[in-house]
């Protein structure tokens, strides 16, 4: 009971077993040592694990009887024989008489051994066959799927340098698998990260986690001039004991799917920038501010520097001469850089005039009305790039690498031209750009046509407008005048607004205000013709009423227009003011000391309705009395109510003291704004 007490405890303290650390450890590798005559005289514990014998069990018996079936052993003591007398080895496997009574297929390495005394034995190293057949396919398969793998793969000792490369691997980095052997993980990575893809697998290796799907871009040594990306896996190696052996790491080569995802997404900002433009360019019919929108939109999203150029024939819309190869005269219109470059001191000032030989490219770009492209600017381009050498210096000190100039056609005319340069982006333009700047242009060269003949037809009905309203006011006995005339903005035609001062006898003065109802050159003649008619009708000497009734007659005689007016006449003599009114705003008096009213005048109907009478109204002017006429463009807008409006009018003429040119500038900024869609006529007197 002591003994086995003591065994007992002897097995308690006795260490456990080692965990299997390699492959020999793995297969059980057994070793069995026979002497001359066949009897065991060595047995390892593997032998006990892989026969079943213990060593007291096999020691100093014959192995062929303990272990070999009778059917098997002529056979075997022949293998035996062979091995002791000709030092040959033997290897395969045969079936082995387990201590349970089964058999076992076990393969054998069979040798001849010499001691130090010359003495022979037989050493026979055994491992099971089904296991080791096991091992030996999941090795092939191992190497097979390595080899073959598209995935790059690579095991790393625990200082990350390379013990094994795949080929795959060898064609993703672009080297050999034997040039990797030996090298530090960083020496081979083609990534600007490497110090981050280095310390996340040292954090793999020290916690055993494997980190999954890393993307990281670069440019290999195979072909540095592309953009190349890969899809990065660690995992810590192990042996069964746990020990750490390195690391693995998987490259897989995802360059195509990074290419598919950045061409998606540069369509997907062409597109948000083509819907971008399609707001933003055009909103207005002036060709300064289109272009600027153009400009404005490509930077920086297109190109760094961006200038657009018309030909100086377009914007003075004379009809285009055939293309040749001549010099051409450019008006700079917009000019936009991302950034502060020399670059901008190379491109021409908006506004200025330039002439551009006919071997330049922007030249080349409108005579053939297609786009011109240098993807890579060397020093033998920028000649035919600048207006001259000077211009040429600084964009080689900006750094400009890639140009791109693409015509301003709309409805079959080259316009212009849309400059593009590069400095600070490092991609060349390609075809894509070319595409893109082409979309670009020909939406603002649409708008910037419709603006340049709006502006034609605006500055030829404006001219015929200013050409019909009175000059300067000469001296008109007792009254001090002030008039003026502005224009509706570029979003809209100029209209019939009017002004007019009559001198009349008896140092009488008439004073107009009228409005004819449309724009355009037809509204400005309608206004010039009426016009012509109240002068003439001013010296016969009518009453207010009387002039209306005659013009409402001949505005009967114009189809389709309608006319409102404001006639007086002013008396010195008698400071008394005759007044009648077509339709028209009330005008403004303003006293001294009292607060500014509109006059209470019957409305009467516009001009060209018919059949209306006119009623004549009259007033006193004291002295220093101010009277305010003016068109609806004055007070009218889209947003406000007309009474709201009115009172903001007599609000700003509390000053009646003011000097005149100061009300009118008053007037015209305190209720006007800069995009009212409507001109307006004012004309303000003052009782002396």
């Amino acid at each position: 009971m002591a003994v086995d007490s003591f065994e007992a405890g002897h097995e308690e303290r006795r260490p456990a077993p080692a965990r299997p650390t390699g492959l020999l450890d793995v297969l059980s590798v057994a070793a069995v040592a026979l002497d001359p005559q066949g009897r065991i005289v060595f047995w390892t514990p593997q032998a006990e694990d892989l026969f079943g014998y213990s060593a007291k069990e096999a020691l100093g018996k014959h192995a062929g009887r303990l272990l070999v079936a009778p059917e098997h052993l002529q056979a075997v003591i022949r293998l035996f024989t062979d091995v002791l007398e000709t030092g040959r080895g033997w290897a395969g496997a045969f079936p082995v008489r387990h201590k349970d009574g089964g058999s076992r297929l076990t393969e054998f390495r069979t040798m001849r051994l010499l001691d130090d005394l010359g003495d022979v034995y037989a050493l026979g190293i055994a491992a099971d066959h089904t296991l080791l057949q096991r091992v030996e396919t999941d090795l092939a398969l191992c190497e097979q799927l390595i080899n073959q793998s598209p995935i790059g793969l690579a095991l790393l000792d625990p200082d990350l340098r390379y013990l094994l490369v795949n080929p795959a691997l060898e064609r993703i980095d672009g080297i050999r698998a034997e040039d990797h052997i030996g090298r530090h993980l960083r020496e081979t990575l083609p990534f600007p990260d490497v110090d981050t893809v280095e310390s996340a697998l040292r954090q793999v290796l020290t916690t055993g986690t494997p980190l999954l799907d890393q993307y990281h871009v670069g440019h290999p040594p195979a072909d540095p001039d592309q953009e190349h990306a890969w899809s990065l896996s660690f995992y810590r190696l192990e042996d069964p004991g746990g020990r750490i052996l390195g690391a693995a790491a998987s490259v897989v080569d995802v360059t195509e799917r990074h290419r598919a995802a950045g061409e998606a997404d540069r369509a997907r900002r062409r597109l948000a920038l083509i819907a971008d433009a399609s707001v933003r360019v055009g909103t207005t019919l002036d060709v300064e501010e289109t272009a600027r929108e153009l400009a404005e939109i490509a930077v920086p999203a297109l190109a760094d520097v961006v200038a657009v150029d018309v030909l100086d024939s377009a914007l003075s819309c004379r009809r285009m001469r055939r293309p040749d190869n001549g010099p051409e005269l450019f008006r700079a219109l917009a000019l936009k850089a991302g950034h502060p470059t020399d670059a901008l001191r190379a491109a021409d000032p908006p506004g200025d005039l330039a002439t551009y030989d006919g071997d330049r490219l922007v030249t080349l770009c409108v005579h053939t009305g297609r786009p011109v492209l240098v993807p890579h600017v060397g020093a033998h381009d920028l000649p035919r790039i600048a207006r001259d050498a000077e211009a040429g210096a600084l964009l080689a000190q900006a750094g400009v690498h890639s140009y791109l100039a693409v015509p301003l056609i709309a409805h079959g005319e080259v316009l212009g031209a849309l400059d593009l340069k590069r400095t600070d982006n490092p991609a060349p333009f390609d075809q894509d750009d070319v595409v893109l700047a082409g979309e670009l242009a020909g939406r603002a060269a649409v708008a910037i046509d419709n603006a340049r003949w709006f502006q034609s037809v605006r500055n030829t009905a404006l001219t015929l407008q200013r050409s019909l309203l009175p000059e300067h006011a000469a001296h008109h006995t007792g009254l001090d005048l002030a008039s003026r005339y502005q224009p509706a903005q570029a979003t809209s035609e100029v209209g019939g607004d009017w002004y007019d001062v009559i001198q009349l006898a008896d140092d009488k003065t008439a004073l107009v205000v009228g409005d004819v109802m449309g724009n355009g050159i037809d509204a400005a003649a309608t206004m010039g013709r009426l016009r012509t008619a109240t002068c003439a009708y001013a010296d016969l000497d009518l009453v207010p009423g009387a002039v209306l009734q005659h013009l409402d007659k001949i505005t009967c005689d114009l189809e389709h227009y309608i006319v409102t007016c404001v006639y007086a006449v002013y008396d010195p003599h008698t400071r008394r003011c005759s007044i009648a009114n077509a339709g028209h705003m009330p005008p403004a008096l303003v006293r001294p000391g009292d607060a500014p009213v509109l006059l209470e005048l019957p409305a009467g109907a516009p001009l060209g309705v018919g059949g209306i009478r006119f009623e004549t109204t009259t007033v006193e002017l004291r002295p220093d009395d101010l009277l305010v006429l003016y068109t609806d463009g004055l007070v009218e807008t889209r947003r406000h109510a007309i009474d709201e409006r009115l009172n903001a009018l007599l609000n700003l003429l509390d000053e009646p003291g003011r000097p005149l040119e100061e009300t009118c500038d008053l007037l015209l900024h305190g209720l006007r704004h800069p995009d009212e869609h409507d001109d307006v006529a004012l004309l303000v007197a003052r009782a002396l």
